[in-house]
């Protein structure tokens, strides 16, 4: 049986880390997230730039948790 780094949520649709590689991959998405920020608020980076580098960050972890993670569903609670 395949070891799933993400399993898929109890309610709604999306994943949350399963193995000690699914939490290294949202902790270091949560890294590249917050440099982002401290990036937009000292100014060096402008919005429009930000904000298409959060489509593209945020889209590698979908990608990671996809490949790497149940099938996701939607789901009601069991």
């Amino acid at each position: 049986m395949k070891k799933y780094w993400f399993k898929t949520k109890t309610y709604g649709w999306g994943w949350y880390p399963a193995t000690w590689q699914g939490w290294l991959v949202l902790g270091i998405y949560i890294l590249f997230f917050a440099s982002l920020i401290i990036k937009v608020n000292s100014h060096t980076m402008v919005l429009p730039l930000y904000l298409i580098a959060v489509f593209i960050l945020t889209g590698i972890l979908l990608v990671i948790c996809y490949l790497t993670g149940e099938k996701p569903r939607w789901r009601w609670g069991k």
